[in-house]
């Protein structure tokens, strides 16, 4: 029996997951799941659980059951190719015959002093669990600085802003507009939906330090009683410890296939991958159905595909609370209301569908 291991239960592994079962596994073939969590979390809507406007439950989606899929957790410490063995921090190993590793990412400081240790961070469950309750704890008139002005900024911005209005809430952005590779329409709502709710955008911003009360943004300093940092991302500690070709962040380089270029049993899917789309949950589930592909053809032993299919990204959504949103899709923008509707039909579509 071949065992396909799927390290981390984020989007990439949970469409794998739904293409190979109930009834696409190969009778030989036994998939076993490593992750921290007994279910599938979903990282895109960690800013609202952060916030306090959704309960734990609603950002989770059960794995699905099977007769040939092992549900392994614990935290993934090591990839030893040469033994082709998983550790994990108990001192369990798990052997593999394929591994897609899924491990997401971790927040990137770029050598910030006092970030790592005096921000608080969205990128897990467990984090945002921990930074909601450090906001929701905060006093009226409390300052929450939020460093980084990318997607989860915003969305964290505007929820908070939503959830707590007695908060003061300033947003830091290295660009001089919000969303700058964007259409400036697209900017413009955005920064009037900020200035209309009095969440202070501070834009042009250089983040020097962090103490525990105080932010330094170049030569100023700006007292705070909690920040949020979601200034960058890089992968995880054991994906880049791999010895293998990475770019200059960190994600490790692929073949078109998905795999390592020297092993071809080692695929890479989502926020450690280098690919040339921002990391989403969406480059990570298109890239998983190209693996299935792929696996499916090396098991039957047929000829790979001489090109891969070029991954197409519909665009992006984004929510401005609970009632307005802003989306870039097909190369036009969409704002208002009917772009927050879009992303609760595609939420509400992706748990009906996983769930």
């Amino acid at each position: 029996m071949k065992n396909l291991v799927l390290l981390g239960g984020g989007y990439g592994n949970m469409r794998v997951l739904l293409r190979l079962l109930p009834n696409n596994l190969p009778e030989d073939v036994q998939i076993t799941l490593v992750d921290r969590t007994p279910f599938h979390s979903l990282k895109t809507e960690f800013y609202a659980l952060a916030a306090g406007t959704v309960p734990d439950q609603e950002v989770r989606v059960s794995y699905p059951e099977h007769e040939r899929l092992k549900m392994v957790y614990g935290e993934v410490v090591e990839i030893n190719r040469d033994k082709k063995m998983v550790v994990l921090a108990n001192d369990i190993e798990i052997p593999y015959d394929d591994v897609v590793i899924g491990l997401g990412c971790e927040d990137k400081y770029h050598g910030v002093p006092g970030a790592d240790e005096f921000t608080l961070s969205i990128q897990t469950i467990g984090r945002s669990r921990e930074t909601f309750n450090k906001l929701c704890g905060l006093p009226s008139g409390s300052v929450v600085g939020i460093v980084g002005a990318g997607l989860s900024g915003i969305e964290l911005a505007s929820e908070l802003r939503e959830s707590r209005p007695d908060l003061r809430i300033k947003l830091f952005d290295r660009s001089p507009r919000i969303l700058r590779d964007f259409p400036e329409r697209l900017s413009n709502f955005v920064k009037k939906w900020f200035d209309t709710h009095n969440v202070e955008v501070i834009s042009n911003s250089n983040i020097t330090k962090v103490e525990p009360t105080v932010l330094h943004n170049h030569e100023e300093t700006i007292e705070v009683d909690a920040v949020v940092w979601t200034a960058g991302i890089q992968p995880v500690a054991p994906v880049r410890n791999m010895d293998t070709e990475t770019d200059s962040i960190g994600r490790v380089m692929l073949t078109q296939y998905h795999n390592l270029p020297e092993d071809e049993s080692v695929y890479v899917v989502g926020d450690c991958a280098a690919l040339p789309y921002a990391p989403s949950a969406q480059v990570a589930e298109e890239q998983a159905e190209q693996i299935v592909e792929v696996l499916h053809a090396r098991w039957k032993g047929k000829e790979l595909p001489e090109t891969m299919p070029e991954i197409k990204l519909k665009g992006f959504l984004g929510s401005l609370g609970k009632k307005q949103g802003f989306a870039y899709l097909a190369d036009r923008t969409v704002t208002g209301r009917i772009a927050r509707l879009l992303k609760s039909g595609v939420l509400w579509m992706y748990k009906w569908h996983n769930g």
